[in-house]
């Protein structure tokens, strides 16, 4: 695609966004798939190109994927439909901002309800499992800038050490 855009003299005209769905616990923190709130399954890769972005610029990471359609309104020119509740990323990418809100909220309500429910801000993250069919209630709470993989005390048994090579202070 960028070699077709270049070619037609079009690449420095251009806006490309490129993300993808969340991730994949794989066995993180004893889970599987995409059911949960750690950053591993809740974080979607995003990267942008374009006319005004600043290259290598870098936002913590507080967006919502509905700020994509209030951002490309917002290059364009444009008014973002009224039922829009996004908010641009264009100063994040013009290097102007490194955020564009301050709290990011997620939810996951699979299974049992009401399920998981998270919210960062800065770095901390608070995680809580509430699940009473099953008797689950867990709180858990995160400095990321510290526990960037959101390690728990089990992780500090040796013998879970031994098995993840993850080695928690």
């Amino acid at each position: 695609v960028l070699a077709k855009l270049e070619a037609m003299g079009e690449l420095d005209n251009t806006y490309i966004f490129y993300t993808a769905d969340h991730g994949m616990a794989i066995g993180r923190h004893g889970l599987q798939g995409k059911q949960n709130l750690y950053d591993h399954t809740w974080r979607v890769p995003f990267i942008a190109k374009g006319p005004g972005v600043t290259s290598g610029a870098r936002a913590t990471g507080n967006i919502y994927l509905l700020d994509v359609l209030a951002t490309l309104c917002d290059l364009a020119a444009i008014d973002a439909p009224k039922t829009n509740e996004g908010i641009s990323m264009k100063p994040v990418l013009e290097g102007k901002r490194n955020t564009v809100r301050e709290v990011l909220y997620g939810v996951y309500c699979g299974g049992a309800k009401p399920g998981m429910r998270c919210v960062k801000k800065g770095d901390w993250k608070l995680l809580k499992y509430d699940s009473p069919r099953d008797g689950v209630r867990e709180t858990q709470l995160f400095n990321l800038a510290e526990n960037p993989h959101e390690l728990l005390q089990e992780h500090c048994d040796p013998k879970v050490a031994e098995l993840t090579d993850a080695r928690p202070a």
